[in-house]
């Protein structure tokens, strides 16, 4: 791998440098890019009626601003325009922003497709890099700067052909193309160019979009030339500054968040980062960032998983399992201590007012804010630790496991999992609890029982039991009595062959609702060589559920 063929991109830094002691505090204005830029990057790109039930999700998120295509480019495209403007799909308060190249022919088809908007963003743009000046053009600063502002002329000439109600609803946008790897002097001085044709003020603010075209250097970089852009172009109150930013690096949001710190006011993205190479920005993300700081992003995701899924729908694209938010692992714990915390956490936020500040560990945001489950928080194997098994276990099957007992349970299903050499469902982690505990007979069986009050011995009930058990095979017969059938079936088992215990520890719930309500106790027993031996029991009847428990006990 040879590096010396490579350099940096190094941009002047601004004065006095602030951005990095400032925080977002609120939302800035997004813009959806998702039915042009990201639309260019598909496989397959959508048709006009997928993009219109496109469109619609993004309205129902909550876009003001939403990039629809670029009218110029195909028929496709302009008859798409056509169609969100003729079949009244923009609502009031929505600007629909469209795409075009600095270039006569391009701009006048443009301007057709856009005739009886509501509002609309003009969005023109040409590049400005050395390299572009280089290669694409071969034309000096000064012959690239009279393409944008011929560029801007032309929109200014067509718009006379429009009512003037309607042009007064045009507002423009222009980029720098290639900013990222633009001379920043030079991208302020062709904005200047741009600005002062086209004319501005506080009721007519012009928007410069400042894109990583290429993401080519770290985000505070990125931070430093929206600073000193800020600085530098004259009359700021009537610009807005717009970050468009791509994810070459790996750091899209990151260089995202630091342009807000540093003053811009605007983002264009798309939802899960879908664009050209590795993406464009990720809107979710960074919105939903915002959200864990308490802050509203003034965007929708409460039901995140019907969005990604119309987003998998629609672009035919699939969201990676680790993508923040949205991925399917997202909220999953496979490891022991992470799971450990994230149940105790839980279990203790159940004893919460639902304002409580959120805390839970490992949890940025609760998974309910975004229309996620708990199921699938975590799950299970051979690295999943004693806490894991037994969240799954209560909160997917109602079963509450002491804690004490939980490390038993770790044990059992780590070992099987190291088995099978991959992550055990939530099915096969109870059919396991169950096969262990409750449906264990290989020692000790109960095969006839019953029990009978028999009086009192000062406070307490006596009760007789009696029955037949078969233990290691051999048919025994059963009796003797105790303050309740459980103490009952205990002394019964003394004059028998069973090895002597003495229960250590008991508690019961009950399990279901209504007819299926069951109770489950759970015991340990300490046997005379000092060994502690758990077992679970269930029944219907709430004196033979420790019964059983002290049964599944012996049989361990």
């Amino acid at each position: 791998m040879n590096a010396t063929k490579y350099r940096p991109v190094i941009q002047p830094a601004p004065k006095d440098r602030k951005w990095p002691d400032n925080r977002i505090t609120k939302a800035p204005i997004w813009c959806s890019v998702d039915l042009r830029d990201g639309n260019q990057a598909l496989i397959d790109p959508m048709g006009i009626e997928t993009k219109l039930a496109y469109f619609d999700l993004l309205v129902k998120i909550g876009f003001k601003e939403i990039e629809i295509c670029f009218p110029s480019a195909s028929d496709t495209e302009f008859d798409f325009c056509r169609r969100l403007i003729e079949e009244n799909h923009i609502p009031d308060d929505v600007t629909i922003q469209v795409l075009c190249q600095a270039r006569e022919h391009l701009i006048k088809r443009t301007m057709e497709a856009i005739k009886g908007a509501p509002n609309v963003i003009f969005h023109i743009y040409n590049s400005t890099s050395p390299a572009q000046r280089k290669y694409t053009f071969n034309k000096s600063k000064e012959e690239i700067i009279k393409i944008a502002v011929d560029g801007v002329k032309c929109i200014k000439e067509c718009m006379k052909d429009f009512p003037k109600e309607e042009s007064e609803k045009i507002r423009l946008e222009y980029s720098p193309e290639s900013f990222s790897m633009t001379e920043l002097d030079y991208a302020i001085e062709i904005c200047e160019a741009v600005k002062n044709e086209w004319g501005t003020s506080p009721d007519k603010k012009i928007i410069f979009n400042l894109p990583t075209t290429v993401e080519c250097y770290t985000p505070n970089v990125y931070a430093d030339s929206i600073e000193y852009f800020a600085q530098h172009i004259s009359d700021r109150k009537n610009v807005i500054i717009s970050t468009h930013c791509h994810n070459d690096r790996g750091t899209g949001v990151a260089e995202c968040e630091l342009a807000l710190m540093a003053g811009a006011d605007r983002v264009e993205g798309c939802l899960f980062g879908n664009g050209e190479r590795t993406g464009n920005l990720d809107i979710v993300t960074v919105a939903l960032n915002m959200f864990s700081e308490g802050i509203d992003p003034k965007l929708d995701f409460s039901d995140l998983p019907e969005i990604a899924d119309s987003y998998q729908e629609y672009t035919k694209m699939e969201i990676p399992p680790r993508t923040p938010y949205a991925g399917g692992l997202a909220y999953t714990a496979l490891s022991g201590g992470h799971q450990d915390a994230i149940a105790k956490g839980l279990s203790a936020r159940e004893k919460l007012s639902q304002d409580a500040i959120w805390d839970v560990p490992y949890l940025l945001i609760d998974p309910k804010d975004i229309g996620r489950k708990y199921e699938g928080i975590i799950r299970i194997n051979s690295q999943s630790g004693k806490g894991g098994a037994s969240f799954i276990l209560e909160h997917s099957f109602g079963y509450s496991i002491p804690k004490a007992m939980q490390g038993e349970i770790g044990k059992l299903i780590k070992e099987e999992s190291d088995k099978a050499q991959r992550e055990l469902k939530s099915e096969e982690i109870l059919e396991l609890f169950e096969k262990q505990w409750l449906y264990n007979r290989n020692t000790l069986e109960v095969l006839d029982l019953a029990s009978t009050m028999v009086g009192t011995s000062g406070d307490e009930e006596m009760v007789s039991v009696r029955g037949v058990i078969r233990y290691k095979g051999e048919k025994i017969t059963i009796g003797g009595s105790g303050n309740g059938p459980l103490d009952g079936f205990v002394s019964s088992l003394k004059e028998t062959s069973v090895p002597k215990f003495n229960i250590t520890y008991f508690t019961e719930h009950s399990i279901g609702k209504g007819s299926d309500t069951a109770a489950i106790a759970y015991v340990q027993i300490s046997m005379e060589d000092g060994k502690h031996l758990w077992g679970v029991g269930k029944s219907s009847n709430v004196g033979r559920a420790g019964i059983a428990a002290v049964v599944s006990a012996l049989n361990q």
